[in-house]
């Protein structure tokens, strides 16, 4: 009977832990792992040909302003030049659809050009339009499958020199630029503004 005392002791020490503890809340889980991060994009694709790409590109550009400006201009406005000596704003879309695209389109893309009547200055801005806009046409059905293996490849070109692809496709580029430069200042002489110039939507 002496072990009661004891026991009793030993009950009252435990109890009042036991109770504590029971009176803790219950310890939260951790939170879930955060998502691991989404895989970064894999980069584009080098192109294997960029030359190429890049005149296809230019073709498209250049397209739209020289189709614009020619669509800008007035009708009685196609004869206007600025200096005797300087091209009729209609002469320089005769230009554009006699010797230039389907000409170097042709020579760039190693294509046959098309052979259809050539336009000259008489016509009117509806027919000079709608012929500029069937070269452009070419000019991009003739572009559609060129690549950057021949760039070196020489050809004839006006008459009898001879230019690698390479240069052909500078020369081809550097046309539209130069009568389109041309346009714009023909344009902006009659009060008309470029195409190039127009304030771009939600600007």
């Amino acid at each position: 009977m002496q072990v009661r005392p004891y026991a009793l002791m030993m009950a009252c020490a435990v109890l009042p832990a036991a109770l504590a503890a029971q009176g803790k809340p219950a310890t939260a889980p951790p939170p879930p792992p955060a998502p691991a991060p989404a895989p970064a994009p894999a980069p584009a694709a080098a192109s294997t040909s960029p030359v190429a790409d890049a005149l296809r590109q230019m073709q498209q550009r250049s397209a739209r302003t020289l189709i614009a400006a020619a669509e800008a201009m007035p009708a009685e406005k196609y004869s206007y030049r600025p200096t005797p000596a300087q091209m009729s704003f209609a002469a320089i879309q005769v230009h554009l659809a006699n010797e230039g695209n389907d000409f170097l389109c042709g020579k760039v893309g190693g294509v046959a050009s098309p052979q259809r009547p050539a336009v000259d200055t008489t016509m009117t801005k509806e027919q000079l339009v709608a012929r500029l806009k069937e070269t452009f046409a070419f000019c991009e059905q003739a572009f559609a499958h060129l690549d950057d293996s021949k760039l070196g490849e020489q050809m004839t070109f006006f008459g009898t020199n001879t230019v690698s692809r390479a240069t052909a496709i500078l020369i081809t580029v550097g046309d539209w630029a130069d009568h389109y430069s041309q346009e714009a200042n023909y344009l902006r002489l009659n009060g008309v503004l470029p195409p190039t110039a127009a304030p771009r939507r939600g600007m």
